[in-house]
């Protein structure tokens, strides 16, 4: 019992701390002009959407000393592993050839990193750099900080590693200052912060102008992210931004139509963009029942009830307090599209939704779809009494039950 009470709340943890994500992400040489067009210096780069591309791009750059990076929104790209058995998604080159080689294993296969999953994402684009010999290597990042209910700059003069380890085995090494929200970071802060990181005199200023600009850009833009990692101080005693990871508050899209036209949706899971699209709140999980509820609350305790009975959720799929019949059927489509769905669980709770809207949607939805896989359905609230009886009218195979458990436990028994 206590083992499936441990799998139940890491299902909820997952779906809520997936429902919560509120940014979009973009890619790397879309964050290097966002960055230069606040005056932040990066080595320079080209982005390049074809071998061919690439190839021109490398012979008119001005130098053979090049990076080529896979463009995909993930981390751990450099030991990452393509789907065509290409090993990396970042790799130095020399040559026009050379780029237009590796761009040919890149684009249009999919990289597998620790955080794309064993699916891995679509390469679109390569991204070409100039090579930058740093010197040392740190970290900054701009972000919310629930402690001090504020913006805070996060820096360590430990970067281009991954920032959390830093954290667990050097606390020390992470250096956190509050930005006052109105005012911004003042170039003196900057300044004492960019000498307390030990960068160099020669380029103390730079380091500092950066901080500022970097916090301008996450008001301006209501970015809920920014992270750069690493910032390096080269050889030759300048200071740039390596490499940058920018999320963006989806709530301000009607304020930032340039940055959110750069979504970039071969990046996600189709179906949760196709949910989106219809106003459903859909996360996609790994299990074989697939779950169609109101209210996200509900939605979170009808999977830990489902892995409580032996089973495992397919999705997270909240269809809110105004769903239609339409909006029922294309949850249905949503969830009919993922092959490893063995049955499926509504599970509705009538308050501000209507329950004979549910009902008329499930029997739309069965008949139109050719639904051939087992359904159980669960209604309670209000109109359920005529919900009920179109479902028991529509003659068709719809195991409909009042109990919670005893609904549950069918949808796993049939999902077998």
């Amino acid at each position: 019992m206590l083992a499936s009470f441990r799998t139940t709340g890491s299902l909820a943890r997952r779906a809520a701390s997936a429902g919560q994500r509120r940014f979009l992400s973009i890619h790397e040489y879309q964050s290097v002009n966002l960055l230069n067009s606040y005056g932040i210096p990066t080595p320079k780069s080209i982005v390049a959407k074809s071998p061919e591309e690439a190839y021109k791009v490398a012979q008119n750059f001005g130098t053979d000393k090049l990076v080529i990076k896979a463009q995909v929104l993930a981390g751990g790209r450099g030991k990452g592993k393509f789907d065509n058995g290409f090993q990396g998604g970042v790799h130095t080159i020399d040559s026009p050839q050379q780029a237009q080689e590796y761009a040919g294993k890149m684009i249009g296969s999919k990289l597998i990193t620790k955080q794309t999953g064993a699916g891995g994402r679509i390469c679109n684009a390569v991204m070409l750099a100039e090579r930058r010999d740093p010197s040392h290597e740190y970290y900054v990042a701009v972000l919310n900080d629930r402690v001090t209910q504020g913006v805070v700059l996060v820096a360590s003069n430990q970067g281009g590693m991954n920032i959390e380890e830093v954290a667990a085995t050097n606390p020390g090494a992470i250096i956190t200052t509050p930005i006052d929200f109105e005012k911004g970071l003042s170039k003196s802060t900057a300044l004492e912060l960019a000498k307390t990181l030990g960068i160099k005199e020669g380029g103390q200023d730079e380091a500092a102008n950066i901080f500022i600009n970097l916090y301008k850009i996450f008001k301006d833009k209501d970015a809920t992210q920014i992270e750069i990692n690493p910032m390096s101080e080269t050889v030759d005693g300048h200071v740039l931004c390596m490499d940058a990871k920018f999320g963006f508050d989806d709530n301000a899209e009607f304020r930032h139509e340039d940055i959110f036209a750069l979504r970039d949706i071969s990046q996600e899971e189709p179906s949760e963009v196709e949910a989106q699209k219809a106003g459903l709140n859909f996360i996609k999980l790994d299990g074989s029942i697939g779950c169609l509820v109101n209210g996200a609350g509900l939605a979170m305790a009808t999977m830990d009830v489902l892995a409580l009975h032996g089973g495992n959720p397919a999705n997270f799929l909240d269809v809110g307090g105004g769903a239609t019949p339409e909006t029922v059927k294309k949850a249905f489509e949503i969830l009919l599209s993922d092959p490893k769905v063995k049955s499926i669980f509504i599970n509705i709770f009538g308050g501000i939704m209507r329950c004979d809207y549910i009902a008329e949607g499930v029997i739309k939805a069965t008949k139109e779809l050719g639904l051939t896989i087992p359904l159980v359905v669960r209604l309670k609230g209000t109109m359920e009494a005529e919900a009920k009886e179109m479902i028991k009218a529509s003659g068709l195979k719809i195991v409909a039950l009042d109990s919670l458990d005893e609904a549950a436990e069918t949808a796993v028994q049939l999902a077998v």
